[in-house]
């Protein structure tokens, strides 16, 4: 029998995290001693389960245990409580998480290869963070502001053939300043190249970085205060108003600073330590920058983290970091099944299907669909990529986390 025909969507999903890999960190962590009925294993599927379901609540993550037949047959398990999953979710260390992840990102470099799809984007890595609040009464131990508790998810993303995948996370309480973790997220390897907002702006760090020969881009803070060593020609007919190599502040190595319209017509500044690249390639590549917003907006509508299952740093982070395993996950099943349309379309076929046989869910991708409506209403793609952008360039991003926003509306 064609083993596509015994297996089910969900054991092919989480084929790429390796359950021999995962059992042999649990073994080396020595967390699962004691344990009589939930092992790290089946927790492990189940709040992946929960991910691809979209599941709200420790509450309706016991109640299907309960009474979902073959999620059982997947877990070995038939019931397991609130309070069961609580002090697991809770008691896990994240390290665990944080290994399952990075062996998944080794596993997308792997099937992607070192062939990019965008020669500029494929150059890049880009750096950014993003803030979950919470209320600060249930997460004091993450308290950000007066009447607000948080964390930030650091992250560095690289691209693949059109599609964005994290290269690395880092969760924190939200209070430090992001610049706390640069080091962390960069890349000391041959022809990486970071970009960066201006939250990550250090005039340490940066003359660090060219002593090492670690390329970065970043935008000017209005403040800087600009020591001028040559004025460079610009072409014209170019949308560059201004090159110059400079010094910036008490930086002793020198930089290229690069003046530029953004889509609205607002002079933008970069900063870039690399000398090869024209003006117009790093124009261009700045511009590309937004792409991680759209990514932590992706993350933030699609997969369970801004309402957390328990109030803990660990179980936040526990929950933070399984989401991003699901998101691995579908980018590695899209992969595998060359699967042409968006992530979101493949998270919500292997949601639907993720019990059925594999053969079925294969033959479910290339069906064609039937069309007894007039079909979808058109959508304006360059007007709104076009408006994103614009706000995007503008510092107007705060809609980016809110979840009820449409850019089409």
């Amino acid at each position: 029998m064609d083993k596509n025909n015994i297996k089910s969507v969900f054991k092919e999903y989480i084929q790429p995290a390796e359950m021999k890999v995962i059992s042999k960190i649990i073994e080396q962590m020595n967390v699962d001693k004691y344990v009589k009925k939930l092992d790290s294993l089946s927790f492990i599927k189940l709040f992946i389960y929960a991910q691809l379901k979209q599941l709200p609540s420790l509450k309706k993550i016991s109640f299907k245990v309960r009474h979902r037949k073959k999620l059982q047959k997947e877990l070995g398990l038939k019931s397991i409580s609130k309070s069961q999953l609580s002090r697991k979710l809770s008691g896990l260390p994240p390290d665990i998480f944080q290994a399952i992840l990075q062996h998944l990102i080794q596993q997308i470099h792997r099937e992607f290869g070192k062939e990019k799809g965008n020669n500029l984007l494929g150059k890049i890595h880009l750096i950014d963070s993003t803030t979950i609040s919470f209320c600060l009464s249930q997460y004091r131990w993450a308290d950000f502001r007066n009447t607000k508790a948080g964390v930030k998810i650091h992250t560095r993303v690289v691209f693949y053939e059109g599609e964005t995948s994290p290269d690395k996370i880092i969760v924190t309480p939200a209070r430090p300043a992001d610049a706390t973790q640069l080091d962390a997220l960069m890349v000391i390897e041959k022809d990486a190249l970071h970009v960066f907002d201006r939250g990550y702006f250090d005039f340490e760090k940066f003359d660090e970085y060219c002593k090492q020969n670690v390329r970065f881009c970043t935008r000017l803070k209005d403040n800087t205060i600009i020591h001028v060593i040559e004025e460079l020609p610009v072409d014209p007919s170019s949308n560059i108003l201004r090159e110059a190599v400079v010094k910036l502040g008490k930086m002793k190595s020198p930089v290229r600073l690069i003046e530029t319209k953004d889509s609205q017509g607002n002079t933008i500044s970069i900063i870039i330590n690399d000398a090869k690249m024209s003006a117009q390639e790093i124009s261009d590549l700045y511009r590309n920058r937004w792409q991680i917003e759209l990514f932590f907006k992706w993350m933030k509508q699609h997969l369970v983290i801004k309402k957390c299952y328990g109030k803990s740093a660990n179980a936040v982070y526990n929950q933070i970091h399984i989401a991003m395993i699901t998101f691995c996950l579908t980018l590695l099943m899209k992969k595998k099944v060359r699967y042409q349309g968006t992530l979101l379309e493949m998270l919500e076929y292997v949601e639907e299907f993720w019990s059925r046989s594999f053969s079925v869910f294969l033959k479910e991708l290339v069906k064609k669909p039937d069309r007894s409506s007039l079909g979808r209403r058109r959508l304006h793609h360059e007007r709104i990529f076009r408006e994103t952008l614009a706000q995007f360039e503008e510092g107007d991003t705060q809609h980016l986390n809110d979840q009820n926003y449409d850019p089409i509306c």
